[in-house]
């Protein structure tokens, strides 16, 4: 069984709290940055649930194809690999992929309604979450083994990224992007769980207190450069096992504890939305986007007008210091 987390405390103490300023990137609405990188995105992972389930799909197409204003998001629905999935009313949980940028932008909410081939979604959160995920898997770089497995197990084995949908019981959405080396990001055991491991990351923790309260998940597995993806719906728990994590050490570093997944389906199949993408070789990232100056951005945005925010947002804008502080951060903490 192992040492299962299953109160806020006991998860705080295995991972660490998050700092008060990781909230102040949050703002309530799609800015011009946000925007303009849904512009440029040609892939979106999205879940769509209520607070008993969850599911997960790809949406993809030519860069541009989810249209977007302040505070709604539009999604042709043929454009998405599971349309039937996107029903009113559904929790909304999104990661915008650039080509190029390790950065992702998250974007939730829910759907309002479905007319006219489309989903209309209202936007309740948006932020842009760190590229530690992309780095670790390398994401941006076709490596696809030679012997890419058709059998779901073998492939989730191989994967080396994958979009983790989680859910509360008031039917609020969350997508959280995992990504490690291939062997090192997901392994289906003897015992039939599957465990993935909990590396750094921004702390939010956001699936994490979501399982607790609801431990229905599903996710998305896929091999960079590949079009074939592993699709999964099962029950989870966390565990902090120190036996357990030290078999996913990287780099002599061991997660601070691993999801582990009773699943009760996987699917392997091809995705339409992967295809349209046409994500590798993808083009160079656009030189209109910072992620360091959308961090920034937002961080004013947000509405939180206390002096601690107000003194974050100061420190934030020095000229560099994000740019810096990220760079430091991917460089000494991606384990």
């Amino acid at each position: 069984m192992g040492k299962l987390i299953a109160t806020t405390a006991d998860l705080e103490t295995a991972i660490g709290r998050a700092p008060a300023a990781i909230h102040l990137k949050v703002i309530d609405h799609l800015d011009p940055h946000a925007l303009n990188w849904i512009a440029h995105s040609p892939l979106l992972f999205a879940a769509f649930g209520d607070g008993q389930a969850i599911a997960t799909t790809i949406g993809g197409g030519p860069p541009g194809f989810a249209r977007a204003t302040s505070d709604a998001l539009r999604l042709a629905l043929d454009m998405l690999d599971d349309p039937d999935i996107a029903r009113p009313g559904a929790g909304f949980g999104s990661l915008f992929l650039v080509p190029g940028i390790g950065e992702t932008l998250r974007v939730n909410g829910r759907v309002t309604e479905t007319r006219d081939g489309q989903a209309v979604i209202r936007v309740e959160e948006c932020y842009l979450h760190c590229a530690k995920a992309f780095i670790r898997s390398d994401f941006w770089k076709a490596q696809r083994p030679a012997d890419e497995s058709d059998e779901a197990g073998a492939f989730i084995a191989q994967a080396r990224f994958t979009a983790l949908a989680t859910i509360d019981p008031d039917g609020h959405a969350d997508l959280s992007p995992k990504g490690d080396p291939a062997g090192a990001m997901a392994r289906l055991d003897p015992d039939g769980m599957l465990r993935i491991p909990d590396r750094p990351g921004n702390r939010r923790a956001d699936s994490f207190r979501n399982i607790m309260a609801q431990p229905g998940i599903a996710a998305t597995f896929l091999i960079p450069g590949s079009s074939l993806v592993a699709v999964m719906r099962g029950v989870a728990r966390l565990n902090a096992d120190p036996a357990t994590c030290r078999d996913f050490a990287v780099q002599g570093k061991a997660p601070s504890l691993v999801l582990e997944v009773a699943a009760q389906a996987v699917t392997l199949r091809r995705s339409s939305a992967l295809e349209r993408a046409t994500l590798w070789p993808g083009p160079p990232a656009p030189r209109d986007i910072n992620p360091a100056s959308i961090f920034v951005a937002h961080m004013k945005l947000n509405k939180d007008k206390g002096l601690g925010a107000r003194l974050a947002s100061a420190v934030v804008s020095v000229p560099g210091l994000m740019q810096k502080g990220l760079a430091q951060d991917y460089k000494k903490n991606l384990y």
